[in-house]
């Protein structure tokens, strides 16, 4: 295996030693980083190697990986590369959270749009910093244009949006967008729907009452979004034990921390389009490795 495997590399070597020295300009057709010889030289020894590579062992094909990579090596090559429009009113870390793993790989998309309540809040202000673009909604009070809902799908709409994430959003999201975004709104909530949910439980409220019930376990969920606060379809989970000397800071500091685990992972399968809806309505999450099995 390791005669053949040098045999490929000199075939290789010598297979870009001789486009080399061909003199026709084509660099107009391929951008950086690659140069044309190099990428020339890719299609012109992907056919003939490719079939020697797959009958290879495992091994080899991970040190080949990303020079002969195909639609059967990645099955993610096969799946569109979404567009996501996040919603915050604070901090935003869930958002940071999902945005990394978009750099990283992790989720299969793209945060093209940041929608805010509050144009000054830190999340705000990180998507400036990354280039993000800010919509304000609603807009503030006095504000000499108006700026309706309808003309917030609208702008969804020019940034070509997937799917809508909310990450600490605490308005109540408007029926135009409900309607125009269907089965395509998460929300993540700090406690285990349909307990401490609904209007007015969000932040350190939601951990105080958890407390306060003597509830043994808390830990966030990821639900889909109606016209109503934290009653639609739950879609994931996390479980967080409550400790007997907890306070609502400790409680909430360990409870983020799996939201931003189970955020990502949900954008993940949301992005891969590994979600699927059982006939009662209740939807489900195909693992990733075995789509027979759900998470």
């Amino acid at each position: 295996m390791e005669a053949q495997s040098v045999a490929l590399q000199g075939y290789i070597h010598g297979a870009l030693s001789s486009l080399q020295t061909r003199k026709t300009d084509v660099s107009a057709k391929f951008p950086k980083p690659f140069s044309s010889e190099t990428r020339c030289s890719f299609q012109s020894i992907c056919s003939s190697t490719k079939r020697a590579l797959r009958c290879r062992s495992s091994v080899e094909k991970i040190e080949y990986k990303g020079v002969f990579d195909t639609e059967e090596d990645n099955p993610k090559s096969k799946v569109s590369f979404k567009k996501l429009a996040v919603f915050v009113s604070g901090g935003g870390s869930n958002f940071r959270s999902i945005y990394e793993a978009t750099l990283n790989g992790s989720v299969h998309g793209d945060i093209v749009a940041l929608v805010t309540n509050k144009h000054d809040c830190g999340g705000a202000e990180y998507a400036r910093g990354k280039g993000i673009p800010v919509i304000l909604f609603p807009p503030r009070k006095g504000a000499e244009e108006v700026f309706s809902a309808d003309d917030l799908v609208t702008a969804l709409r020019s940034y070509k949006v997937d799917f809508v994430l909310l990450a600490g959003y605490l308005k109540l999201i408007p029926t135009e967008l409900i309607k125009a975004y269907q089965k395509a709104i998460l929300n993540i909530h700090p406690s285990l729907l349909p307990a401490f949910g609904g209007k007015g439980y969000y932040g350190m409220k939601v951990h105080r009452a958890v407390i306060a019930s003597g509830a043994r376990y808390s830990g966030p969920t990821v639900h889909y979004v109606d016209e109503e606060y934290d009653t639609g379809r739950i879609l994931a989970q996390r479980v967080v034990a409550v400790l007997a000397d907890d306070t609502a800071e400790k409680l909430a500091a360990r409870v983020l921390d799996e939201e931003h685990k189970l955020y990502v992972e949900v954008c993940s399968a949301l992005c891969d389009e590994r979600i699927i809806w059982r006939e009662d309505g209740v939807p489900l999450i195909q693992s990733k490795h075995d789509p027979s099995h759900y998470l």
